[in-house]
């Protein structure tokens, strides 16, 4: 007999518990408790039941957006099938893990139906054509994760998805050439939408951000300040921010599957544009550290040292000329068709909980932001600019 949600749950929170008491697997007959990384410690809680019960296909499911999706969806009473090379089974043991490959092989899907299928995996166009085309008629609703990178121009304030997507026309290229990250989610998108016209939903979030990130592109933030001390902080403070915590994304699409809701929606927040400065000291006041914000306000100095925005400075990119509505969507579509946002607190406090978790080598090793010596370096640098 396989293991049930509820057993699973059941064995999880005993093991939880044995755990904390110091108590290894050999206090559990050996068995280990499977894990749903992240999700499991910090998806929403006191979660209610939809009205409507889906059938649910995840394609893929298993890296960061894919467990809180499952975690969210189950726990609205929802139906999950995940469909990969069997990386499920490690994660979601007590669910159906269908195995194949998104190259071609997929059928392991013959002949099974579902309300939803959510394709999370891919920049690739041609995987989502063979996935749109083989499940052509077994899904009501084809939902695929694309990319605020899809917009060939983000000048516009506010944006919207009026603005134009990228093309191989725009882009200068052929088909058959390399496809840039922006490009390749734009193909994809359209490929979904000839394949199941009026069937299917896009969502383009911005930076996903929050427990379970392993960029740290965002994460860089909480770690530096909690480090305390003197931060270099890029622009003047004032430049828009818009962002997305990985749980108010998640959540929003499974929501959007439960209405049958069609269409294009832009994934970030708040609906008002957080300055940077805002997000900074909302971020300080969540941890316990003496720190000093030095903003830099001249982007040319910041280039002539190595220092680019979106790179070494995670999250920030200020409003340049062709870069205006980067950070300034209208999202009163969104809004209006269930998008929600967590406190600043919340996600930072959860980042750092999480950072904390790792271990200490990925903990030391931070895959984005300055050093603590090259951050010292342009600090020394810009104080003896100004005299």
């Amino acid at each position: 007999m396989g293991t049930t949600r509820k057993d699973f749950l059941k064995l999880s929170a005993t093991a939880g518990g044995a755990l904390g008491l110091g108590l290894g697997p050999s206090s559990l007959g050996g068995q280990e408790a499977p894990s749903e990384g992240p999700a499991a410690r910090y998806a929403a809680r006191d979660v209610q039941e939809a009205p409507r019960k889906l059938d649910v296909l995840v394609l893929g499911g298993t890296g960061f957006i894919g467990p809180f999706q499952v975690r969210y969806a189950l726990d609205r009473g929802h139906n999950v099938t995940l469909f990969n090379r069997g990386s499920g089974r490690s994660v979601f043991p007590y669910l159906e893990t269908l195995v194949g490959d998104r190259n071609g092989d997929y059928e392991a899907l013959r002949g099974r139906r579902w309300d939803l299928v959510i394709d999370n995996s891919t920049s690739q166009p041609d995987w989502v054509e063979m996935a749109a085309e083989f499940l052509r008629d077994q899904v009501d609703q084809f939902m695929y994760v694309s990319s605020r990178s899809a917009y060939a121009d983000v000048s516009r304030v506010p944006m919207s998805i009026a603005a134009p997507t990228w093309t191989y026309e725009r882009a200068g290229l052929s088909p058959g050439d390399r496809l840039p990250y922006g490009l390749a989610k734009a193909e994809s998108e359209r490929n979904a939408m000839r394949i199941m016209p009026g069937r299917t939903t896009i969502v383009r979030p911005g930076l996903i951000i929050g427990p379970g990130d392993e960029t740290d592109r965002f994460s860089y933030w909480p770690i530096r300040i909690h480090r305390g001390g003197e931060v270099l902080a890029p622009g003047d403070g004032t430049d828009p921010v818009q962002i997305i915590d990985v749980r108010d994304f998640t959540e929003f699409m499974i929501r959007l599957g439960e209405d049958s809701t069609m269409g294009t929606f832009n994934c970030v927040g708040p609906r008002v544009p957080r300055p940077m400065s805002e997000l900074l000291y909302g971020i300080r006041a969540v941890t316990t550290a003496e720190t000093s914000f030095t903003w830099v306000d001249d982007v040319e100095f910041l280039a002539g040292m190595g220092v680019r925005p979106y790179a070494e400075m995670p999250v920030w990119r200020p409003p340049t000329d062709g870069n205006e509505g980067f950070a300034r969507f209208d999202l009163t579509p969104e809004v209006e068709a269930g998008l929600t946002f967590r406190p600043l607190a919340e996600t930072a406090a959860d980042t750092l909980d999480y950072h904390f978790s790792r271990p200490e080598p990925r903990r030391e090793a931070l895959r984005s932001g300055l050093t603590a010596e090259r951050e010292a370096e342009v600090l020394r640098a810009w104080h003896a600019r100004r005299g």
